[in-house]
């Protein structure tokens, strides 16, 4: 409790209110523009009831400055913001209530602020140095209503409070979502890769094996050599079987159709125009599942839509362009995954891709995969 005391009073403070908010900057120009308008009232009011004795340009400046701190540190906002009620309580020792009008509005929005952020200890010791300062700059008057003043003050920070901490409940819930659709996704595609490595395997072992019928007059030296690489590859193919058995769920049949290739992108999109090149088992996997998945999206995010796809060889790189005009309402489902996906598969290979909204309203992915063609 007293580390966070002292986080509160005097340590540094970064967290920042709208980290990551899609429309930041709106709402940082907005924030400024609101804590100048309160800037210049609190600083009228107290030229309106006090003689101009040059003290407004404090008041106009922790005003200000509050919401400016704002943006980059709630703590360090709070206690500007409650220093200048203070400040206002001094200079203004006439007025029997700490809170006017525009005090409400200096001094709420950052209390909401801090509640929204931090931890329940670190709200806690902020209601109860806010009731402190309540209480010690509360005019005798006004002493009857303290207890609702305070009470009131709990309530914002209890409100901030709720609503930030299901803003990080579900945060958490999406990134543990996020990490789990990963991980089913890196399974699969090490399933996959299981498949094609096994093939090649598959075929190692027979060419051992048949190597003593094939070459005549092999000798007795190759004939073992032959007979201990089929016996190594044969291990091989053992143990990642038994690796496979880890990665697939219970409930899980193998599935044993032929893994799709380049030739098969025509079959999900009869108008593609793909090269007429062959490459290796794994890199066409690669390919036919982006396209595949950048097919489902525009399905599903924009139905109706006219789609174009183009698998083209440049410069030893398979180059993959799947675009989407601009169709129906998203029909929702899906969180990112399937990029996410997309750009697994890719990298694997050492390849590139993006993704992204066109000009035209539509939307285009992007990915190249480095490739050698046999």
């Amino acid at each position: 409790m007293i580390r966070t005391l002292l986080q509160v009073v005097l340590l540094r403070d970064r967290t920042r209110v709208f980290e990551g908010f899609r429309y930041r900057h709106v709402v940082t120009v907005s924030v400024l523009v609101y804590g100048l308008v309160i800037a210049i009232g609190v600083s009228s009011q107290y030229v309106a009831l006090a003689d101009p004795d040059g003290w407004w340009p404090l008041l106009f400046a922790l005003a200000a400055g509050s919401f400016a701190l704002l943006l980059r540190s709630t703590l360090a906002a709070w206690r500007v913001a409650t220093a200048g009620l203070v400040a206002t309580r001094m200079l203004l020792y006439t007025e029997p209530s700490i809170f006017s009008a525009w005090q409400w509005c200096w001094y709420l929005p950052v209390l909401l602020a801090v509640g929204m952020i931090h931890r329940g200890r670190v709200v806690l010791v902020v209601g109860v140095l806010t009731a402190g300062v309540a209480a010690l700059v509360t005019g005798p008057g006004w002493s009857e209503y303290l207890l609702p003043l305070v009470g009131f003050l709990f309530l914002v920070l209890l409100v901030g409070y709720a609503v930030g901490s299901r803003g990080r409940a579900e945060r958490r819930f999406h990134e543990e979502r996020d990490e789990k659709a990963a991980l089913v996704e890196r399974a699969r595609i090490a399933r996959e890769m299981h498949d094609v490595v096994a093939h090649h395997m598959s075929l190692v072992v027979v060419r051992c094996e048949t190597a003593p019928y094939r070459i005549t007059d092999l000798p007795e030296a190759g004939r073992r050599e032959f007979e201990e690489l089929g016996a190594a590859a044969r291990a091989a193919i053992t143990d990642m079987q038994q690796l496979l058995g880890v990665l697939r769920a219970e409930d899980q049949r193998p599935d044993r159709a032929p893994q799709p290739g380049l030739a098969d992108i025509r079959a999900l999109h009869p108008g593609a125009s793909v090269a007429g090149v062959e490459v290796p088992e794994a890199v066409g996997l690669t390919v036919y599942r982006i396209v595949q998945e950048a097919l489902t999206n525009a399905g599903r995010h924009a139905p109706g839509s006219t789609t174009s796809v183009s698998v083209d060889l440049v410069d030893e790189e398979l180059r993959v362009v799947v675009r989407n005009t601009a169709g129906g309402p998203s029909l929702g489902g899906g969180g990112g995954n399937g990029l996410r996906g997309m750009g697994e598969r890719v990298a694997v290979h050492g390849g590139s891709m993006s993704a992204g909204p066109t000009a035209d309203g539509g939307f285009e992915v992007r990915a190249v995969v480095p490739v050698v063609p046999r």
